[in-house]
């Protein structure tokens, strides 16, 4: 916790008791569904919420915005996002059931009341929305396939409407055809050595 305290010190009292809170929530839930990995759940501050909230430091989303995480498995990045912006709306859509029933209660305990989850999978999904975010659920090719026709027309941040994609590595192949693609590297915002490859990918939408 004090991992997120360290990047966002101006949290309030609830959302700091919200965040504590996920440590004890995700280990008791891990235990009878495996929702975030093994290896992974004593790193859950630094490998999924803090990686989920590289997201905030590309963009501050104004009030009333709404967001679609896709594939979003265990939460992620939707519920450290939807914690730190309780003014915008987030859809959580997971093709895995039992990963949402988590979700939701999790959800409850910490009256988290700015999400929604939806069983399905993105294609059927008939909404539009200001961003769409997701963490590397498949090639950005396939992704935008996937969400064709899902970006809302009118603007209400600071970057037009669109994409925000958390992924590693080298991706020049993948983006070559998206010009307009921007790469921020979490290196830039995050000292610790886990975000040395990581990246936030912008890709603006038009509306369609």
């Amino acid at each position: 916790m004090e991992l997120i305290l360290k990047y966002f010190p101006h949290l309030s009292d609830h959302q700091i008791h919200q965040f504590q809170a996920l440590e004890a929530l995700y280990k008791g839930w891990n235990l009878k569904i495996n929702v975030v990995s093994r290896k992974d759940i004593d790193k859950l501050y630094l490998k999924h919420v803090l990686h989920s909230l590289g997201i905030a430091r590309v963009i501050e989303f104004n009030d009333k915005t709404s967001i679609l995480d896709v594939g979003t498995g265990g939460g992620f990045p939707g519920i450290p996002l939807a914690i730190l912006f309780p003014k915008c709306q987030f859809h959580l859509v997971d093709s895995i059931n039992k990963k949402l029933k988590v979700i939701n209660a999790i959800a409850e305990a910490i009256e988290l009341k700015n999400i929604r989850t939806t069983h399905s999978r993105v294609e059927a999904i008939d909404e539009t929305y200001d961003f769409i975010v997701s963490r590397a659920v498949t090639a950005m090719p396939e992704f935008t396939k996937w969400v064709k026709g899902k970006i809302a027309k009118k603007q209400k941040n600071s970057l037009k409407n669109g994409i925000f994609y958390l992924k590693g590595g080298d991706l020049t192949d993948e983006l070559k055809q998206y010009t307009n693609a921007k790469a921020y590297l979490l290196s830039d915002y995050f000292e610790e050595d886990f975000f040395r490859t990581k990246k936030v990918i912008y890709l603006p939408l038009k509306f369609k």
